[in-house]
């Protein structure tokens, strides 16, 4: 192809491209005005090799250099705005998210953990009110995985220390799929959100009953106590976000249900947002702490404490502004 043809095809693009890149550089351009932008540079690129390919002069080849260069670090400004948006979400956005629907927090808090902890005790006191929780099979699965007799830290955590890549795979998928099942059936007018949220808490509550109970708790509280701070606060919380879309359902004031339900889903999704990094917090330190057999139990409360101190500092301190009052 000749140069001025190729010139005269491609030369309304590379204006539109240049003046783009003039809005940007002065920082008017639009949101809505960028969604084309990669796309815009990529064909930019192409047209910039076919021309060097083809031995084109320098006349076209410099200019379309320029603005490949120009569009570069624009490029490159856009990710680290994204980057630096996303790091701001997450050492400040999401926490006071959390603190602005503390009650919803709170109300899902209370549903899980209550269950959770109520659950225990009386299945630690009355022992035989686990069979009418949980079957015998998961029973004896869980009985299997936690005995002192097979190792410190018992099977489970043997098995995830050898193969901890897969069980973090497994554990991000897991987790994820009862975070997502609790807050998506909110919708139900927020009875799913409260329903998971009580069923979780009485299961993995009688769980952690029964194997204190039977003695089992030396291998199975120092296996769950360190991810458990980011995996059953990521529960709540997806619960809370679940509640958010249900009572928007249930008093979506003068607005429609429908636009109700739109601006709780923006106030939701950003929980979950949140609730998805803390999901693979915890996968990670299951996968590669919580299956460690050689440090001694002090040092799995310890660090346990520690990182539960952590996550309720997180969210009730981190992101405030000390110049104003939340």
């Amino acid at each position: 192809m000749k140069q001025s043809l190729f010139e005269s095809r491609h030369q309304a693009q590379w204006q539109h491209f240049e003046q783009l890149l003039e809005q940007l550089e002065r920082r008017r351009a639009k949101p809505e005005d960028c969604q084309t932008f990669v796309q815009d540079y990529r064909r930019l690129c192409q047209h910039l090799a076919l021309a060097q390919e083809r031995g084109y002069s320098s006349y076209l080849v410099d200019p379309l250099q320029q603005l490949a260069l120009r569009g570069h670090q624009q490029l490159y400004r856009q990710r680290t705005a994204i980057s630096a948006n996303l790091l701001g979400f997450v050492l400040a956005g999401f926490p006071r998210v959390v603190r602005q629907e503390w009650r919803l927090v709170l109300i899902a808090s209370l549903l899980f953990f209550g269950s959770l902890l109520g659950i225990g005790v009386l299945v630690y006191l009355f022992p035989d009110l686990i069979y009418s929780l949980v079957d015998s099979q998961q029973l004896t699965q869980m009985q299997s995985m936690y005995d002192p007799a097979a190792g410190r830290l018992g099977r489970a955590a043997e098995r995830a220390s050898s193969e901890d890549w897969v069980m973090f795979g497994y554990y991000i998928m897991h987790n994820i799929g009862i975070a997502f099942q609790t807050f998506a059936s909110g919708l139900l007018f927020g009875l799913g959100s409260v329903f998971f949220l009580f069923f979780n808490g009485l299961m993995i509550g009688a769980i952690a009953g029964h194997l204190t109970q039977i003695g089992f708790g030396q291998t199975f509280w120092p296996f769950v106590i360190g991810h458990g701070a980011f995996e059953l606060s990521a529960i709540a919380l997806s619960g809370a976000a679940g509640l958010k879309l249900g009572w928007a359902l249930i008093a979506p004031g003068r607005l429609t249900r429908a636009e109700a339900l739109l601006q709780a889903a923006r106030v939701s999704v950003q929980l979950i947002y949140g609730v998805i990094v803390f999901l693979l917090i915890a996968a990670f330190v299951e996968a590669y702490w919580s299956s460690l057999t050689w440090p001694a139990p002090w040092i799995k409360y310890s660090i346990g404490t520690a990182l539960w101190s952590l996550v309720i500092a997180y969210l009730t301190l981190a992101g405030r502004d000390t110049h104003a009052p939340e």
